[in-house]
């Protein structure tokens, strides 16, 4: 249950500030939920986000009979969050383990699930030093390399938004471009393994531009995940008054993807969509592997 509530929680907008606090739910509130429930929230405008952020305080921190995650730590405890979660909840949920006396550790990832199993991740991590410290050999044991983001949890959050936000951007613009060479009867292999080898050697570009030419979009990280963060990366960006035009292009193409049921596809299915755009149909509809 509780993956779901916060899932919700964490697609709000940071916008929507102030957001509830997440304690105990006020007196006359509803009944509380049964542990075993599980929940999933659709909808998240100002109303939506709102209540969905109540649900996420009764799991998270219980109350009204409910036992949370924050009643079952000990004063000194340290939750370690390796979630793509807003900066917005970070920030509240460190500051309610403040004040049961808990530590609170960011440390979201990059990388893939075959990383994972090779204990190759990335690991950016974000809090006070010391717990910071107490977390060290649990990124040594998951990762080939951990990143110190700052003494606040929330900025590693906002690096792995909008590291994800370039990545989608990324394999936009290589699925336009492989698009143009489909369209004029071109293989683009070629162009891809030049860019790679010269101006785009990035590990994104290289991974990503086999995967768009070859047509390969088995799940991996699949397309409403990837929508989720990229709101979640314009909606950081509408905080902080700074456009990022390009990524409400890749929110777009992501929402055709979904439209037109690849919601089980991974985000290279991006090339998918551009090819579609372009009035090329690589693969039927629907029967993509």
């Amino acid at each position: 249950m509780a993956g779901h509530a916060k899932h919700a929680a964490d697609t709000a907008s940071v916008r929507d500030r102030p957001a509830p606090d997440v304690r105990e739910p006020a007196a006359g509130s509803g009944a509380p939920l049964a542990a075993q429930d599980e929940i999933g929230f659709a909808g998240l405008g100002r109303m939506g986000a709102a209540m969905a952020a109540n649900l996420a305080a009764e799991v998270v921190f219980g109350g009204e009979g409910v036992r949370g995650l924050g009643s079952g730590l000990k004063p000194g405890a340290i939750h370690l969050s390796m979630s793509t979660i807003s900066t917005a909840a970070a920030a509240r949920v460190a500051g309610e383990h403040a004040r049961r006396g808990q530590g609170y550790v960011a440390a979201p990832v990059f990388g893939n699930p075959q990383a994972a199993a090779a204990r190759q991740l990335f690991i950016i991590a974000a809090g006070e030093p010391a717990n910071r410290g107490r977390c060290r050999p649990i990124f040594d044991s998951l990762g080939q390399k951990t990143f110190v983001a700052g003494d606040h949890p929330w900025h590693a959050n906002l690096i792995k938004l909008l590291g994800n936000m370039m990545s989608a951007t990324a394999l936009e613009m290589i699925s336009e471009a492989v698009a143009v060479f489909l369209k004029r009867g071109l293989d683009p292999q070629l162009f891809i393994d030049i860019m790679t080898s010269t101006m785009f050697g990035g590990r994104a570009h290289k991974i990503y531009g086999d995967k768009i030419v070859g047509q390969s979009y088995a799940p991996g990280f699949v397309m409403p995940l990837v929508l989720k963060d990229v709101r979640l990366a314009l909606a950081e960006a509408e905080e902080a008054a700074a456009p990022m035009p390009s990524v409400g292009v890749v929110r777009d193409r992501l929402i055709t993807g979904l439209a037109r049921g690849y919601a089980d596809l991974d985000w290279s299915a991006l090339g998918l969509i551009a090819a579609e755009e372009a009035g090329l149909y690589l693969v039927p509809p629907r029967t993509v592997n």
